[in-house]
């Protein structure tokens, strides 16, 4: 576990526990760490809830299908970030996401019946694990309505106009990278991938966006 200490502590979930109780605390809640190949599924949608993961590296998507097999992003799950904490607290009994390796990655994950119900060593630091889950829950119900705000826009040049302006304002510049490839980020504006290609290329051809990859950057004002 030791060496997985650096990572650890920059995640949200151990803020405010110190080096020392860190290492006791995962003993205690009996954390695993798991080893996932590119396009493996983490997390399953339909399974049970009962685990909270947490990236030690490489990344995830948390995505979405419909009916027809459409395919929605919901999020970008990197090193230090925790997913399945929500329906694992809820105790969900039909998952409706599933969690895929976007690339090879390590995984940690937890018993969330460990940390909502305190260890009979009425471990000090419990408490502050709690108070740190509840708040990682509430920042992910923000980010939830976010891209609510950015998916109800009606056409998609609205759409990528949103989302693009979103992460300008997040990264206080208008020189900014995605953390989506081209078929990412049409999942998860819910666009069909050619539509959202054109529309780049016709702001490219409008001076409004530069792009490259996934670098965008604003020359004009798009409004």
């Amino acid at each position: 576990m030791e060496k997985y200490l650096k990572i650890l502590k920059k995640c949200s979930l151990f803020y405010g526990i110190s080096d020392d109780n860190l290492l006791k605390m995962l003993t205690c809640l009996g954390a695993r760490i798991i080893g996932f190949d590119k396009k493996y599924t983490i997390f399953a949608e339909g399974n049970t809830a009962k685990y909270i993961g947490i990236m030690l590296s490489g990344t995830a998507h948390t995505v979405q299908m419909d009916y027809f097999g459409n395919r929605s992003v919901l999020s970008v799950i990197k090193p230090t970030h925790i997913f399945g904490e929500a329906f694992a607290c809820a105790e969900a009994e039909n998952v409706p996401v599933s969690v895929i390796a976007s690339e090879p990655c390590e995984v940690m994950l937890i018993d969330c019946g460990h940390i909502l119900h305190t260890c009979s060593n009425n471990c000090g630091f419990h408490q502050q694990l709690i108070f740190n889950l509840m708040k990682d829950l509430a920042t992910k119900n923000i980010m939830f309505h976010q891209k609510i705000e950015i998916t109800s826009k009606r056409t998609t040049r609205e759409k990528l106009l949103a989302y693009l302006l979103f992460r300008a304002k997040e990264q206080g510049a208008d020189s900014f990278d995605i953390p989506f490839d081209r078929q990412a980020l049409a999942d998860y504006l819910e666009v069909d991938r050619s539509g959202l290609s054109a529309e780049i290329s016709k702001l490219c051809r409008e001076g409004i966006l530069e792009c490259r990859k996934n670098h965008f950057e604003f020359l004009n004002k798009p409004y």
